[in-house]
């Protein structure tokens, strides 16, 4: 409930605040009568939206995986790139929450929780779902939600301002609980103003989003799969995971499936488009040749490496993923009969509880099978680092990283490792692994723990500073980002060039940590991040 809760609550938080810091004449939102898209800039928009996401990191809701968000990423921003906004700028992100749902917020903020991968059956069920928040940001839905809720926000907490002084005045040992039941009943008042209004720009989503899925080459019937799914799900108590979350914001009526089903006829189901027909009925194509079934850039497989990942990486421990691998065998009759990627998930699993041997040899029974597959590939090499062949485990993530130069996951992941080796040698060579993703990844919280410890191990400690200070910035923690780099730049050994990037950057965050404790948000000092 309370992840469910956070993108309405940053809604109507957004009905009383100012629209930014861009100067004094912009201090004020403009009246009520105003469209939606006069309420707040862009820039104001993204802003709004990386606080949320701060928020989100600091109460440890946000899954930070690199092959997770590369996967993630890749299918957002290929859905983004032909939305009917292709300029606009989109960050993905995962929640641990086992809950099905999916939300988009200001500045193009879209996150889905691991249970509704865990859910999908495959990944153009997931990119629908994503295709159906990015026409929630597209049409600017969040904006219009606002600005309703701007209009009823006032005389809902008016009138319960009223029945919290009288549930006080009225004494006695019930008036605690008369409060805290007005609060409960306003609270769930407003959420249900704005959940009626959203489901009114649900059938447009569904629209525009079947539009972009199709344009991007996924299956448009998949959308309806998920829909007729979730409604089934509502009408029975059976199943593994809570579905009330995602149903209350998008109800799946036998109406909307209909309709869904109905114009993802009209467009034709992907699998039809030229990139995905074989050569042998293609007309421009010779019997000889022939394409792979689906679009060109798919990996089928990548979607159950990624499934069966989040199942591991959301589950309380990795014994207790372990354990829900045993019940999947149990149902099955036999530990053989897991697919490939609930083995992995399995690997996966072991490998955090300590069994690395064992998960060594699931992942080379897999790489057998799927050679050249960087997901399991990584696997083993961190079993073999895990089971303490350091050597052998570097030569393997050497090799990797000659094969694959430009994959991001595979540098973080073989920077970790070396982190975790902990000398001055291995310190230096995870500095030179994540160098090249420098420019790419100042917005990376990950990234930016894996670069500080490298450079802690290397010696540099003015770098490692401003790194520890960015990823404490990126987790929600401005005050305690401030009072590191306060630190830095009064040590003798950091030069001109270096003090004058960490007064820029001292520059840049303080008017945000004003900005946050004026509107009410928690931006207390809290301890340094120290990996």
């Amino acid at each position: 409930m309370r992840t469910a809760l956070l993108p309405l609550a940053l809604a109507l938080s957004l009905a009383t605040w100012p629209a930014g810091r861009v100067g004094a004449q912009d201090s004020a939102l403009p009246d009520i009568g105003s469209s939606a898209a006069t309420l707040i800039t862009p820039d104001q928009e993204a802003k709004y939206g990386s606080y949320m996401l701060y928020h989100l990191r600091r109460q440890g809701l946000i899954l930070d995986d690199p092959l997770i968000d590369g996967w993630l990423k890749g299918m957002g921003h290929r859905l983004g790139a032909v939305s009917d906004t292709p300029r606009q700028s989109y960050t993905f992100f995962t929640m641990r929450e086992r809950q099905i749902n999916a939300f988009a917020t200001l500045g193009g903020y879209i996150g889905i929780n691991a249970g509704l991968v865990l859910t999908a059956e495959n990944e153009d069920e997931v990119a629908g779902v994503l295709s159906h928040e990015i026409a929630h940001v597209s049409q600017r839905h969040v904006l219009r939600g606002v600005e309703r809720a701007r209009k009823d926000q006032l005389p809902i907490l008016l009138g319960m301002l009223g029945a919290v002084v009288a549930a006080q005045k009225a004494g006695g040992s019930s008036a605690n609980d008369a409060t805290t039941a007005v609060v409960t009943g306003g609270s769930a008042l407003m959420m249900q103003r704005q959940i009626d209004y959203t489901r009114s720009n649900e059938s447009e989503a569904d629209r525009i989003g079947i539009q972009t899925l199709h344009r991007a080459g996924y299956r448009v019937g998949s959308m309806a799969d998920f829909f007729e799914r979730m409604h089934r799900a509502s009408r029975s108590n059976s199943g593994d995971y809570q579905v009330p979350e995602y149903l209350r914001t998008h109800p799946s009526t036998t109406t909307r499936i209909s309709e869904t089903r109905e114009r993802a006829e009209r467009l034709g189901d992907a699998a039809s488009n030229a990139l995905s027909v074989s050569g042998s009925s293609h007309p421009l194509l010779p019997g000889r040749f022939a394409l792979p079934e689906g679009p060109l850039w798919r990996d089928d497989m990548q979607f159950g490496w990624a499934r069966e990942r989040l199942r591991v990486l959301s589950a309380d421990s990795a014994a207790t993923a372990l354990a829900e691998y045993d019940a999947m065998a149990r149902a099955k009759g036999a530990t053989a009969t897991l697919d490939d990627a609930q083995r992995y998930g399995r690997a996966l699993a072991q490998l955090g509880a300590g069994k690395a041997r064992e998960a060594e040899a699931g992942f080379e029974a897999l790489l057998q099978k799927h050679p050249d597959d960087v997901w399991l590939a990584l696997g083993r090499a961190e079993a073999t680092h895990s089971s303490g062949r350091s050597a052998q485990a570097r030569e393997r993530f050497e090799a990797l990283l000659q094969r694959h130069p430009d994959h991001r996951a595979l540098r973080l992941v073989y920077a970790r490792v070396l982190n975790e080796i902990g000398n001055r040698e291995a310190g230096v060579r995870a500095q030179a692994v994540l160098r090249p993703l420098l420019a790419s990844s100042a917005e990376d919280p990950l990234f930016q723990r894996s670069f500080a410890r490298a450079s802690e191990l290397a010696g540099d400690l003015g770098r490692a500073g401003e790194a520890y200070a960015e990823a404490a910035f990126l987790s929600g923690r401005p005050v305690d980002a401030l009072n590191q780099l306060d630190a830095l730049k009064k040590r003798a050994d950091v030069d001109y060039y270096q003090r004058a990037r960490i007064e820029a950057r001292i520059a840049a965050i303080t008017p945000i940590v004003l900005e946050m404790e004026r509107q009410g948000l928690d931006a207390e000092d809290q301890p340094a991040d120290r990996g």
